[in-house]
């Protein structure tokens, strides 16, 4: 008789990350609920805390981080340590991981309302919690891969290549993302900057799409979904297709987001042809999932966890072919700033991250506490809730969307722009915003009932892990002429490097062109440093979140130019660090604003929106009139910046608050002239704002 290991799998860690996934996931809801209201009630940004532009950032970083992330490793903690039967390899990392990310998502809840912010979309944690997020993700690497070397089953079942592509990745992407030069403790300026800042912050977006949101997903399809099913995967050949395929095109497709930009066509076009070739791996991995379902359709009728999975890999089947389609030049000049955008990236979000985690956490709960399921009947509603609020969500962001793009490009039978007036599009779509936070709220109240439910599950359930068995692992010989994969598939650390080379291939050749040649980013005589006072206005512009509504780049379209001025060129953002060209228009572009309106339609719009813009949605910024601009670090950012090529005169730092005091006093005396008088005006944030808001476009704008 075989000796065996008697030993007990560690299962506290994963109801830690369940009730944290479940609990971070209603709030994440929550947020997204009341940002959503904010743009049909405006009224609603109450406090400076409180408004869109601060909160955004907020509900996607925990939909992201606080909901999938969590859900992530409840689901790999539970399934990795019995694919490879045995138990984590170190409680102490499994515990600094838990709650090492809970008080990531803590310290990102604090921060982001408070404007803390560097602005990059899914990035937005200034770099103290960028630190601790990188020692957190390591935590969870070393504990993975400790747990792969002592394992006792010898082969790498398909989602742990998965778990393997995702830990290096994520380890890049936030890395290269995360190269900042710190200013203060809780403020600092990225490495790159204008174009090169744009690329490498979508190379980072796209791709924390894809291996944050998709690939440790596939991992926990590819493991509950055959468990639920009763089933075995569909293909094997299939998952090995499916898994190198995406792994090695995804990384290319980041520069899709930047189609008709000032990024050059060689990397446009990149991300166009990589965006297509990934239909065809999404759509081998997605045929897997459904039709590992054979045989048991009969039992998704009844089944409300196989309901969930079905709904969860239909909609990431949905949004990876929509997504390249997005990526045709043709398409995206419709899609690009319009809300279409928002509805796709929640078909994946709602449908595909949602429903599988609601589906796994249904699965998982019970059986972590020895029990059954407190009621398939309210898991049942939970689930047509749910798709409810995703149809009542996505379907009026996609009319929204369509009616923006007609609207902006609509030109009278004359010659003129039919809608010259930005608002016109914007008062027609609230009425879609308004159903959107319908949806939201119906997809919330399915996520707290499904609360209810896994709470009188787990209720009076105090469970202890149980002992296992099985025989130590045992040398496996090479057999002549078996097949490559097999033995790949026993070597997690040579499969962790085939992965980092597959990774790191799209990300070379795209970046480091841009980055080293000079010539890619021409330079442009006439653009200049920013001041000092325009230098603080802007981090007030970040800090405010505007670039959640705005966008500063003008597409060369007919529709664009008429509307907005002369295209955009990638030469005047050489002095931009970060990068503000936005994802959405919420409100107009506003890179060729400076100069357009007198400063007193400034301070007026700020205090005020509706009473230059009748019908605005936009939040009032009262306090940015009563609040002294802080000038402690401004010689700081400024050297910071010398540091980074900014051709600041030598010595410039020492004299720039005298040359911010100077100019401020010019706005001043102009806002005097039109009426406006307010003590110790020149010292308040709205001058440095109204100084940053004059000076856009004006560097190139053609005579």
């Amino acid at each position: 008789m075989n000796q065996k290991d008697i030993f007990k799998y560690d299962d506290k860690i994963v109801r830690n990350f369940a009730i944290a996934t479940a609990v971070w996931g209603v709030v994440a809801m929550l947020v997204g609920v009341y940002v959503a209201f904010e743009l049909v009630f405006p009224s609603l940004n109450v406090l400076p805390e409180l408004t869109f532009g601060r909160l955004r950032p907020l509900h996607t970083n925990a939909a992201i981080f606080a909901f999938v992330g969590n859900g992530i490793f409840a689901g790999t903690y539970y399934s990795l340590q019995r694919l490879l039967k045995a138990r984590m390899w170190s409680n102490f990392l499994s515990s600094f991981n838990f709650w090492g990310w809970q008080a990531i998502i803590v310290a990102a809840a604090i921060s982001l309302p408070l404007g803390l912010t560097s602005s990059h979309e899914y990035a937005e944690l200034e770099w103290p919690i960028d630190i601790a997020i990188a020692l957190v993700w390591i935590a969870f690497g070393v504990n993975m891969f400790g747990t792969l070397i002592k394992r006792r089953e010898q082969h790498l079942y398909v989602a742990i290549w998965f778990y393997i592509a995702t830990c290096v990745t994520v380890t890049v992407l936030h890395v290269v993302r995360s190269l900042e030069i710190p200013v203060s403790i809780m403020d600092s300026i990225p490495v790159f900057a204008g174009v090169q800042d744009a690329l490498v912050q979508w190379w980072y977006g796209h791709n924390a799409v894809a291996f944050f949101l998709t690939t440790p997903y596939l991992g926990l399809m590819y493991y509950f979904l055959p468990k639920a099913a009763k089933r075995p995967v569909y293909s094997y050949k299939l998952s090995i297709i499916h898994f190198w395929g995406l792994i090695f095109i995804y990384i290319w497709a980041g520069p899709h987001h930047l189609l008709y930009t000032s990024l050059p066509d060689w990397a446009q076009s990149l991300g166009t042809v990589f965006s297509l070739m990934l239909i065809a791996p999404s759509w081998g991995g997605m045929l897997n999932g459904l039709l590992t379902l054979r045989g048991a359709w009969d039992r998704v009728r009844t089944d409300p966890i196989l309901k969930f999975f079905v709904v969860a890999v239909s909609a990431y089947g949905m949004s990876t072919l929509e997504g390249p389609l997005l990526a045709i030049k043709s398409i995206n000049a419709i899609s690009h700033y319009t809300d279409w955008t928002v509805a796709h990236v929640h078909v994946g979000t709602l449908g595909w991250n949602g429903m599988l985690t609601f589906g796994m956490l249904y699965w998982l709960i019970p059986r972590l506490y020895s029990t059954k399921l407190h009621s398939v009947k309210l898991a049942n509603a939970h689930f047509w809730i749910a798709t409810l609020g995703t149809v009542f969500y996505v379907v009026p962001m996609y009319w929204a969307g369509w009616t923006q793009s007609m609207m902006w490009k609509a030109f009278t039978p004359e010659g003129f722009l039919k809608y010259g007036n930005f608002l016109e599009t914007v008062t027609q779509i609230i009425p879609m915003y308004a159903i959107r936070g319908i949806g939201g709220t119906i997809y919330l109240l399915g996520a707290i009932l499904m609360i209810y439910n896994l709470y009188m599950t787990a209720k009076g359930h105090r469970v202890e892990d149980k002992e296992v068995a099985y025989p130590p692992r045992e040398k496996h010989i090479k057999e002549k002429g078996e097949y490559w994969h097999k033995w790949i598939e026993r070597k997690p650390i040579q499969m962790l490097l085939l992965a980092t080379v597959l990774v790191l291939i799209g990300g070379i050749i795209e970046i480091l062109p841009m980055v080293f040649i000079d010539k890619n980013v021409p330079k442009i005589a006439s653009v200049q440093p920013y001041t000092p006072l325009e230098l603080e206005g802007r981090d007030i512009y970040i800090r405010e979140g505007c670039n959640n509504c705005h966008s500063q780049m003008i597409r060369p379209f007919r529709s664009e130019t008429e509307r907005y001025g002369d295209f955009s060129k990638s030469g005047e953002f050489v002095n931009d660090f970060p990068h503000l060209w936005g994802s959405k228009r919420t409100g107009p572009d506003l890179h060729r604003l400076g100069g357009k309106y007198p400063d007193s339609w400034h301070y007026n719009h700020m205090i005020d929106p509706t009473s230059m813009s009748p019908g605005s949605i936009m939040p009032a910024y009262d306090w940015l009139a009563k609040d002294d601009l802080d000038t402690k670090y401004t010689a700081a950012k400024i050297r910071v910046m010398q540091t980074l090529g900014v051709p600041y005169e030598h010595g410039y730092a020492d004299i720039a608050l005298d040359d911010l005091s100077a100019q401020a006093q010019v706005i001043v005396e102009n806002l005097a002239a039109d009426g406006i008088d307010q003590e110790n005006l020149a010292q308040k944030e709205i001058v440095a704002l109204i100084a940053y808001l004059q000076r856009l476009g004006v560097d190139a704008r053609p005579k």
